[in-house]
């Protein structure tokens, strides 16, 4: 027993308690509920990301009833929901499905350690400023992709002489007064679209400063067509044909936008010149150099960035940073922007699992040399699992298929008495390429340091929901590249 009067020994360990580790850990206890799991986070709070996150306006742009669980309705009239929203909405799941009192807070993990001897993972957590052990018999990772320590944030040329405030949206400070003051916001992607808007109400004046634009996307707060089911239908049956319909929805947008760039490049235009005031000059700052969905669309509730640059509180700036002066940005067109304050929106550092070292066998890991297979394993990395959401759809309809694939895999080794699942990649005829292709920054700068996907079979990392949904959810628990057995042991001695 531990210090505190709990297991060290478990079946399954998930570390991270965000979206990712609660979904798993609720499918976990209605599934298999013999099975001893723990989750391990490092933050004394429930929500990951929604709850690290505290700038303004923070909220999803995925619509949440793809967003949410399949198990769990969403009940919220708003289909884009803010950060507290969705914080509430996993306490409720924890509490529901009893993974409340299976959370150790305040744990960070720093190493996992694979013995073949023992079939067990050594995991090194420090709490309270001291290092424990607990040891598992499977490891989860539900630590997302980027770093919760620090995002990504550039040095400018001057910034030092800056009089005003500099704020990243990572680390948002309490305090920040900001009420009748000029911002700027250096960037264009799904956080800086969402800060502006939150901020022009109160602030005397908000500028979006981008490098190039990015597509912007007005989508509906509210769900008319899902709130008019929960009205008249049973509460689980409207949110399953609302996720359903969401679901074909969002696959049909990608899809239009793959196939079809230039017309939806033209409609995008379109929808975007009849939110903007007339003359507007609607190429210049919102004409993307790639095709619709090379990155991904920033979706914005009811158009709250459009209708701020209507009412004149909010404005957009295409150009590049010369330098910082003591009282703004000088851009290299000669033009400078008074500022009090600078929000540097500029996005996340990528990181693999969460800067947990791991070993197999006294032999570091690296991730960057490993293949995934199912998409949710490594290969050559005996009983562990990950959850990567999709990058093109609701990052959750991934989690929750790979969450019952695991509780498939537990289940088929329990019953045929296996203690060991092992990803082997012999196949020499598969090629190793990137885990995701998608032209963000911040994938270029971080992808790398991420295991790859294959180029055919068990290896490939699909962006479908449909195809996963087959290999995951419907297809067999065996293949011959993941090998089961029993553990090492020595021999007995002689009597």
């Amino acid at each position: 027993m531990s210090n505190d009067g709990r297991d060290i020994d478990l079946d399954v360990l998930i570390v991270g308690a965000g979206i990712s580790g609660i979904g798993t850990a609720c499918q976990l206890a209605d599934r298999l509920p013999d099975v001893r799991f723990a989750v391990l986070e490092r933050r004394a709070a429930i929500g990951g990301t929604w709850d690290l996150f505290r700038y303004p306006g923070v909220r999803s742009d995925s619509d949440l009833h793809t967003f949410a669980f399949a198990f769990k309705p969403w009940r919220s009239d708003n289909m884009l929901a803010d950060g507290h929203e969705i914080v509430d909405y996993l306490e409720e799941a924890a509490a529901e499905h009893g993974v409340r009192e299976r959370i150790r807070f305040g744990h960070q993990v720093l190493g996992a350690a694979w013995s073949s001897q023992d079939a067990r993972w050594t995991v090194t957590v420090a709490v309270d400023g001291e290092e424990r052990e607990l040891t598992c018999r499977v490891l989860f990772g539900a630590t997302g992709y980027y770093d919760h320590d620090a995002g990504f944030r550039p040095t400018f040329p001057g910034e030092e002489t800056f009089e005003g405030e500099l704020v990243h949206p990572q680390q948002w400070p309490e305090d920040l007064d900001y009420a009748g003051k000029r911002v700027v916001v250096i960037g264009s992607g799904a956080t800086a679209v969402t800060v502006v808007p939150a901020m022009a109400g109160t602030a005397g004046h908000v500028t979006m400063l981008q490098r190039s634009p990015s597509y912007i996307l007005p989508v509906p707060r509210k769900n008319a067509i899902a709130n008019a089911m929960r009205r008249v239908l049973p509460e689980q049956r409207a949110f399953e044909l609302t996720r359903r319909m969401n679901i074909a929805m969002w696959r049909g947008v990608y899809a239009g936008c793959q196939r079809y760039p230039r017309g939806s490049r033209r409609l995008i235009r379109a929808v975007t010149k009849a939110m903007l005031p007339r003359g507007y000059p609607v190429d210049e700052h919102f004409k993307p150099r790639y095709d619709p969905w090379d990155q991904r669309l920033c979706a914005v509730p009811n158009g709250d960035l459009f209708k701020a640059i209507r009412k004149g509180d909010a404005s957009v700036v295409t150009d590049e940073i010369e330098r910082f002066t003591p009282g703004g940005i000088l851009l290299r067109s000669g033009r400078e922007l008074p500022a009090d304050v600078v929000v540097t929106a500029t996005g996340l550092n990528m990181l693999p699992f969460g800067h947990v070292e791991m070993t197999v066998d006294g032999e570091p890991v690296r991730f960057d040399e490993t293949v995934a297979f199912r998409a949710m394993m490594l290969s050559g990395v005996p009983n562990f699992a990950f959850a990567l959401g999709y990058v093109n759809v609701a990052w959750t309809l991934k989690v929750g298929l790979v969450a019952e694939h695991l509780c498939r895999l537990l289940d088929h080794m329990e019953r045929e008495g296996h203690e060991v699942m092992t990803p082997v990649l012999d196949d020499p005829s598969v090629q190793r390429e990137l885990i995701f292709e998608f032209d963000a920054g911040y994938m270029r700068r971080g992808i790398g340091a991420f295991p790859r996907r294959g180029s055919h079979g068990p290896w490939t990392v699909d962006q479908g929901y449909v195809a996963d949904r087959d290999r995951l959810l419907h297809g067999p628990v065996e293949d011959p590249a993941l090998r089961f057995s029993s553990r090492v042991r020595e021999p007995a001695p002689l009597a």
